[in-house]
């Protein structure tokens, strides 16, 4: 007897699914035509690595105009404040040398003025007449988010760190409704293992699509994403330079790149519209230098919102 229920009610619900009896249907069958079907490409994890470390290895410099827009706040601070885009010039140079010129889009004159290396940033706002100085390691020191913007984040984003062969690595699949990926979780070992980086690639075409940094206790740090990829120049070195790895192991270089930084809560739109790689820098670029009867503040030295301590002397960048 219960077979028999059991039978007639699957023949029941096939009839119901069918639509049969009264001519309508439950499923709609859709086909996606042959052109926009997407492409999921495969590739196992050691291609993903050192595809990576190609680039991570071969961008020694870079040199680029970019359109720069910031986003201070958000939804769950409660205020989210749009600043104008700029036109900024972007000089960035390992292992950890940068400096952003930002200026107004129209009358050109100059917005700010940021540069770091290995230890201090130093920022020059002319509007303002300001030139905070602070240390790379300082976080979340300023009273809006917009003041903890620091030209090491755009360092971090633009000249990626390798993934050294000691360092575990985990390799998985994610899937979502736009698109497919494969991502490698690289490990920070130690007393309690955590993670320390997170590598997203879009399996339609295998470039990194998004870059995730952690920091200690599972911290997001950063959060940026890649797009819009394209072939780059390469800029001329000096006479007897090696070139390591050559050229043509970085032919192309994401010219859209968003930056979220959750924690210093905004973010950064940034549009690259011209952009040289390994060109030879020197460093006098990369030094800003206070400007004359600027107001000096030291960031962090007094607490989150720093106080401005008198300097008779302009500051050079420390080397």
């Amino acid at each position: 007897m219960l077979r028999r229920f059991a039978a007639i009610s699957l023949v029941a619900t096939a009839l119901i699914f069918a639509g049969c009896g009264n001519g309508s249907h439950v499923s709609v069958v859709k086909t996606t035509p042959p052109a926009e079907k997407p492409v999921a490409r495969d590739a196992p994890r050691e291609e993903l690595l050192e595809k990576y470390n190609a680039i991570a290895r071969g961008v020694r410099s870079l040199n680029a105009t970019v359109e720069l827009k910031p986003t201070a706040g958000s939804k769950y601070s409660g205020i989210i404040e749009e600043y104008h885009e700029v036109k900024a010039f972007l000089l960035a140079e390992r292992p950890a040398n940068i400096r952003v010129i930002g200026q107004a889009p129209v009358i050109g004159t100059t917005v700010f003025d940021m540069a770091s290396d290995n230890e201090t940033f130093r920022v020059s706002i002319p509007s303002k007449n300001k030139f905070l100085i602070g240390s790379v390691a300082l976080e979340r020191a300023g009273s809006k988010p917009i003041e903890n913007l620091r030209p090491q984040h755009l360092l971090d984003a633009l000249l990626w760190p390798e993934v050294r062969k000691e360092e575990t690595v985990l390799f998985e699949e994610f899937n979502d409704e736009t698109a497919r990926y494969y991502v490698l979780t690289v490990l920070r070992g130690g007393y309690q293992t955590e993670i320390l980086r997170k590598i997203w690639f879009d399996r339609s075409d295998l470039q990194v699509a998004r870059l995730e940094s952690f920091g200690p206790r599972g911290l997001l740090l950063s959060d940026t994403h890649f797009s819009n990829w394209e072939a780059v120049n390469e800029g001329t070195l000096a006479p007897g330079t090696p070139t390591n790895p050559p050229a043509s192991a970085v032919p192309q270089f994401p010219h859209t790149i968003s930056i979220l930084r959750p924690h210093d809560d905004y973010r950064l739109d940034l549009q690259i519209t011209k952009i040289t790689l390994n060109e030879d820098v020197p460093l006098e670029r990369f030094k800003l230098e206070q400007p004359a009867g600027a107001e000096v503040i030291h960031v962090g030295e007094t607490g989150e919102d720093s106080t401005p301590k008198p300097e008779t002397k302009p500051q050079g960048s420390r080397r």
